[in-house]
């Protein structure tokens, strides 16, 4: 998946659709994404020395990396992601929509290395 963090995503299914938010972490292990202002929950706090006042505090969720789709900069629509080689060795992201360059994916360093092996 080429979902990395600061990237803007859109829901794409379940109660949030078609909300856009920023990508505030990505469990790769789990393969999970945490989207702000997606999937918000009310979580009750009991009052202690550190939170005084106690109460419920909002917060977001992780969900489904398969919930949500990158959204392209030059075109502003969700689309399928793909990656290519550029003359230099790098590694990049591009729209599948209009084929838009959208970031690196690799670095040129570590993609000469992954080609080795």
């Amino acid at each position: 998946m080429w979902i990395r963090v600061d990237d803007i995503v859109e829901v794409i299914s379940g109660n949030d659709v078609g909300e856009r938010g920023k990508v505030l972490s990505v469990d790769r292990e789990r393969r999970r994404v945490v989207v702000e202002g997606v999937n918000r929950v009310l979580k009750h706090v009991r009052k202690t020395q550190r939170n005084p006042q106690g109460g419920r505090l909002s917060k977001e969720l992780a969900i489904d990396w398969s919930n949500v789709m990158l959204v392209c900069e030059s075109c502003d629509a969700a689309s399928r992601t793909g990656a290519r080689f550029m003359d230099d060795g790098a590694k990049v992201r591009f729209c599948k929509k209009c084929g838009a360059q959208i970031g690196r994916a690799i670095s040129p360093a570590r993609a000469a290395h992954a080609k080795e092996q």
